[in-house]
């Protein structure tokens, strides 16, 4: 079984299944996390079972795991009272943390979490940026002004183009260069999963951001995920 790990108000998992139709699909969302069945062993991560779509798994069953979800957010919450509900968020989130951990010696886990995100990396821009630029790749500015009441970010580029890595494989419609640096990029972060932005599609275009949840509208890319999970990092499509 492939397991998505969502917000259970994203609608990205359920147009997933969808596309993946004739696999073995099941999504876990923080009111999974609230039903009885859960069994975890502190020795061995294929022991136990899991509650995935509210049913129970044998854990042993699970051959891949997709993170779409940065933490748990208490407004996820509403079977719990909202007096409790931040502190059950930070517990639901420390125990997929542990659960996604354990699962990476048993199967493909895409993106491995992070301390603080369980998707991988979850940065500010700026951090992508200084990132972006210890790997060698031009980067564009970045200024921010504050005016009351709010804060504001300066806007890309509207010619901006984007560049996604899964596994091995890379999509997008720009220069070779541009993809052997997000490739670049991706390696150094140590992720599988990436989006990165530039400021156009021609070589020479800066780097302008990067995100570890990419858009899934893209068959394509949802496809080349899918056979990451299902035959390894090696194969793509």
């Amino acid at each position: 079984m492939i397991v998505i790990v969502a917000n259970r108000w994203d609608q990205t998992p359920k147009a997933i299944v969808s596309r993946w139709g004739e696999h073995n699909v099941g999504v876990v969302t923080a009111s999974d996390l609230s039903l009885a069945g859960w069994l975890q062993h502190s020795n061995g991560a294929d022991q136990g079972t899991a509650v995935i779509g509210r049913k129970l798994v044998p854990q042993e069953e699970i051959t891949g795991v997709l993170t779409l979800l940065p933490c748990v957010f208490e407004e996820e919450l509403v079977e719990i009272a909202p007096e409790d509900r931040s502190y059950v968020a930070a517990e639901m989130t420390a125990f997929l943390l542990f659960w996604l951990s354990r699962l990476q010696s048993q199967c493909l886990v895409l993106n491995r979490p992070t301390p603080s995100c369980l998707s991988g990396p979850c940065w500010r821009r700026e951090k992508w940026i200084h990132a972006a630029a210890q790997a060698g790749i031009p980067v564009q500015p970045l200024r921010r002004h504050a005016a009351l009441p709010v804060s504001a970010e300066e806007e890309a580029t509207p010619s901006s183009a984007t560049v996604t890595v899964v596994g091995k494989c890379i999509f997008g419609e720009v220069e070779d260069d541009l993809q052997r640096q997000a490739r670049r990029l991706a390696d150094m972060v140590g992720v599988e999963l990436l989006a990165v932005r530039f400021s156009g599609p021609e070589r020479g275009a800066s780097f302008v951001s990067a995100d570890s949840l990419p858009d899934f509208s893209d068959d394509g890319l949802a496809d080349a995920v899918l056979a990451y999970l299902r035959d390894g990092p090696a194969k793509c499509a």
